[in-house]
């Protein structure tokens, strides 16, 4: 046998790339860099306060559509209204349960000592 046997393999040809590499041996951006960088979505005020104003409206529809039908706007049905009336139902309980999420996530945080 011949002591000299090394397998000649390419093995940094071989190493596939991905978007989570570092970016510097391929030249392609990178995807952690990005994110620290720059963010990409709405900051958490941002998202609260949509969802404020989506949560606002859908309490306020139940009573424009039942004002309609009481001037006799022949485009809205009763059924129109109790629909509504049920989705703002389902709204508020979501909402309040994603209140009482937050309250126990902010006291469990707040219990952490450092």
């Amino acid at each position: 046998m011949n002591g000299n046997y090394f397998p000649k393999y390419d093995l940094q040809s071989r190493i596939q790339h991905s978007k989570f590499s570092n970016g510097l041996e391929t030249g392609m951006p990178s995807i952690r860099f990005d994110r620290v960088e720059s963010p990409e979505g709405p900051d958490f005020k941002q998202v609260f306060s949509g969802l404020i104003e989506n949560l606002n409206t859908e309490v306020n529809a139940p009573d424009n559509l039942l004002k309609d039908v009481m001037q006799g706007n022949r485009n809205v049905d009763i059924h129109d209204v109790m629909t509504a009336m049920a989705k703002s139902e389902v709204s508020v309980s979501v909402a309040t349960q994603i209140v009482g999420k937050v309250i126990n996530a902010y006291d469990r945080i707040s219990q952490i000592s450092v």
